[in-house]
């Protein structure tokens, strides 16, 4: 399966917000490459928090390589594979959000990468599996606490 994201998203556990859903509907993402989806509405208690406008976006994308790459030979004698490229995944999270009162708003980022080296999604997948489920549990567990380093500046 793709990333393809079922609506509502239930939010991570996050001081502040009370049961946190949000209802994705289908934009138009910056390049062919990207998937996007624009937060359009919010469940549970989240007060003054906004869905996505022209001047305070809140969407989320996903983005894969522009090209593919994949394991190149290895040396015939040694065995040995030199430059190893890598593919390239991002998922970004934008959400406008005011500094100030009487401010325009601005764009606030979260942005995931995710490094692959070519071959690894066909002689270790169980490896690439672990590590997302990790990276996951980590932002979904912790949420709470990277929002409150977030405002607070403590880690």
């Amino acid at each position: 399966m793709s990333f393809n994201p079922s609506s509502p998203v239930t939010g991570a556990t996050v001081a502040g917000l009370t049961s946190p859903t949000y209802t994705l509907t289908t934009d138009v993402a910056p390049n062919i490459n990207g998937k996007q989806y624009a937060i359009t509405a919010l469940g549970g208690t989240q007060t003054s928090v906004d869905i996505n406008t022209v001047s305070k976006p809140f969407s989320i994308s996903f983005f894969r390589p522009p090209v593919l790459k994949s394991l190149p030979q290895a040396n015939p004698v040694t065995g040995v594979i030199k430059n190893v490229p890598y593919n390239v995944y991002k998922l970004i999270t934008r959400k406008g959000a005011s500094p100030a009162a009487n401010q325009s708003p601005m764009m606030c980022r979260m942005t995931t990468t995710i490094e692959v080296p070519a071959g690894v999604d066909t002689y270790e997948p169980e490896d690439l599996r672990a590590m997302v489920s990790l990276h996951a549990g980590i932002l979904s567990a912790q949420a709470s606490g990277i929002s409150d380093t977030l405002v607070s500046g403590i880690i």
